[in-house]
């Protein structure tokens, strides 16, 4: 009897078993994701703007990060001018040096004692960053006005347990009593994230300083002004159709002083006036009294990269509306009668950036080295402001540039917020004074972005509909120009399952390609020392750089971003995870120019989820090229040390010929995105 009931119970688990394997066979079968795709229908163009980067001066992008230089408050010219510095011995600090809107600069004078010293010492940027066998170029202007004398540069380390601070020496003679501009090579010996540049009076007679800079040779491109390479070779390797510049609240300023003048920042980089950044002490939580603006990275830098990774410029100026959130008093603006001054700043821009030789200045782009026009398309008037205040000035500079310049595309803004009553009131605004772009922000967090790529969202004119997909198709285009997906409840950081939420949003950015003109991922860079928002897209610290998941989402759609949107539906809906989608995001594209059809598919939830494309119109089999990003940690991120911890990963999919279209079958890992490349 016991061996009957145990064959008994075996066969009854068995069989449970097996119905078990049945039903999960039948409801994946029946889970099927079928996603019908006209492959010879080519819908609105999608724009070479499309997809495109934002840079500002926040988290010390710039001075600090992508520009080259290494040395802090090069001309002293900082609000306490030492600061950057420590000075021992006899120096002293003038004011009437070569440079008008640099005047500062140091003697350094002998000691009067042979065993004490003379000389300064600087701190660069949370320390200054050498690599073993790389060379830096040392310059600086100097006199030596009682006759000729003597420096000593150094690269040291003040922590060393070694013999010697210093790890790098040369010797410099300033030989005349004119101020001359001098230069040197430093070949690092060793590497030092936190070097530090120790100059050294080394002989009798004093000598001037001013303008002290010391520039790692291998920049990008080589310039000798340049960008630091690592920095700027992540920007090229987006492959982005746009770079929208210098900010951003730095536009704005503060004050109207502070705001930032893009004249300040041509002409040679001795003679540009340091400014204080606006994100100075923004945030008393994170507070950096050093943080000011070299403008050595300018506007025509600005210009130059722009044209080197192959993105249409675009450069935002002041509207004569200081920050609206910090000054909340409107004497605090430029009263409509007086904004003469900040309208012809724009009319001068476009000038300089599309102006022949001769004129005012494009002469002064040519100066600099580069005669041929760059082409400027758009300009920005105005960043994130909104209101009257914001309306009744732009109106005003839109009638001067339409004047002038009736091709310049105009971009307005709807203000900070992404919905409700004053996001429309910018809206209808813009439409009323026909803005060529919008240009939207929004930082919001998980469900926010869920809500408004599934049409759940509560206000704006993608209520009820995917975000894009009941916009005007009539009135001004979108510029989303600031976004990231904020972790709710959590600390802000570039943790995986916000990328994958950003990449199911912008496959609604993508399939309203006809209103959806430009888009930006901010900020864009951040030194994991001086930061002060975050996420960003791209983190370093003095030597190393690391590329976020939010930066490989916005890169594989930036290098596939086709010619053609292609209808793709679900029975007969958007693919916009709705009911009955699975948490499914989709969108297609098509490429006149490679004959490629590109499809992107984002999975939001849990499980994994089969797929079928019926690609109509396509003949043939095929082998799909596909890339990949899924990882099982939705709280995970790159890091400097795990740089490539979470990166797209290539693969393959077969599309097979059928009698009305040829298929691709796939399961999508759960918290995924998946790009397919079909030739």
């Amino acid at each position: 009897m016991h061996s009957i009931n145990y064959e008994r119970r075996i066969m009854m688990t068995l069989r449970q078993s097996i119905l078990a394997l049945l039903t999960a066979a039948a409801m994946t079968a029946g889970a099927q994701h079928v996603m019908d795709v006209n492959t010879k229908k080519l819908g609105a163009p999608v724009q070479p703007t499309m997809y495109g980067l934002f840079f500002e001066d926040i988290n010390f992008a710039a001075d600090g990060g992508l520009y080259g230089e290494l040395v802090k408050n090069r001309s002293f010219e900082f609000a306490q001018p030492y600061m950057g510095w420590r000075v021992f011995g006899r120096v002293e600090l003038k004011n009437d040096g070569p440079f008008e809107r640099c005047p500062h600069y140091v003697m350094l004078s002998d000691p009067g004692h042979r065993e004490r010293r003379t000389g300064l010492q600087n701190e660069g940027y949370f320390g200054i960053g050498v690599e073993k066998g790389k060379e830096y170029r040392f310059s600086v202007w100097a006199k030596a006005p009682k006759g000729a004398s003597q420096i000593r540069v150094q690269l040291i380390n003040e922590s060393t347990m070694e013999e010697h601070q210093e790890f790098v020496e040369q010797k410099l003679s300033i030989s005349g009593s004119e101020w001359k501009k001098y230069e040197l090579t430093l070949k690092a010996t060793r590497t030092e994230p936190k070097a530090q540049l120790r100059i050294f009076l080394a002989d009798a007679n004093p000598v001037c300083l001013e303008h002290i800079s010391l520039f790692p040779k291998d920049t990008y491109k080589g310039r000798e002004n340049g960008l630091r390479r690592d920095l700027a070779q992540a920007l090229e390797d987006v492959h982005p159709g746009l770079l929208r510049f210098p900010g951003g609240c730095i536009v704005e300023g503060t004050t109207l002083d502070t705001r930032y003048q893009w004249k300040n920042t041509i002409g040679p980089v001795e003679n540009r006036p340091t400014n204080r950044n606006r994100w100075e002490d923004t945030f008393d939580y994170r507070y950096f009294a050093d943080y000011y603006q070299s403008y050595g990275l300018g506007f025509y830098e600005f210009f130059l990269l722009s044209e080197d990774i192959g993105a249409e410029p675009l450069p935002v100026l002041s509207v004569g509306l200081s920050c609206q959130f910090q000054n909340q008093d409107e004497k605090a603006h430029v009263p409509v009668d007086q904004l003469d001054p900040y309208i012809q700043d724009c009319l001068d821009l476009i000038e300089f950036a599309n102006g022949d030789v001769n004129s005012t200045w494009g002469s002064k782009r040519a100066e600099m080295g580069h005669p041929a026009p760059f082409n400027l398309k758009f300009i920005g008037v105005g960043n994130e402001q909104w209101d009257d205040l914001y309306y009744e000035r732009l109106e005003v500079f839109m009638k001067a540039i339409r004047a002038k310049y009736p091709d310049i595309k105009i971009v307005g803004t709807s203000g900070p917020d992404s919905e409700g009553p004053m996001f429309e009131k910018g809206w209808q605004a813009m439409r009323r004074l026909k803005a060529d772009l919008v240009d939207e922000h929004f930082y919001r967090n998980e469900d926010w972005f869920l809500g408004n790529a599934e049409g759940k969202a509560k206000y704006g004119p993608g209520c009820g509909a995917t975000r894009y997909d009941r916009y005007d198709r009539k009135g001004p285009k979108v510029f989303a120009g600031e976004y990231a997906c904020h972790g709710k409840n959590k600390h802000k950081w570039n943790h995986y399952e916000a990328a994958i939420l950003e990449a199911a949003f912008m496959t609604g950015m993508e399939r309203n390609a006809d209103v959806v003109q430009m888009t930006a991922y901010a900020p864009l860079f951040a030194h994991v020392e001086g930061w002060q928002w975050r996420p960003d897209l791209i983190w370093f610290d003095n030597l190393r750089s690391m590329r976020s998941v939010s930066y490989y989402v916005q890169q594989l759609y930036a290098t596939h971003p086709g010619t053609n949107v292609l209808p793709l539906t679900m029975a007969g809906q958007p693919v916009a995870g709705q009911e009955g989608q699975d948490g499914l995001h989709a969108s297609a594209v098509a490429d006149k120019s490679t004959g490629e059809i590109i499809v992107k598919v984002a999975n939001t939830s849990r499980q994994t989820q089969p797929l079928t494309l019926n690609l109509a119109g396509l003949k043939g089999d095929h082998t799909a090229q596909t890339l990949t990003l899924s990882h099982s940690g939705m709280d995970d991120e790159n890091t400097l040390d795990r740089p490539d911890l979470i990166t797209p990963q290539p693969g393959t999919a077969q599309v097979v010929s059928g009698k009305k279209a040829a298929t691709l079958e796939d399961q999508l890992p759960p918290m995924s995105f998946r790009v397919y490349v079909i030739k």
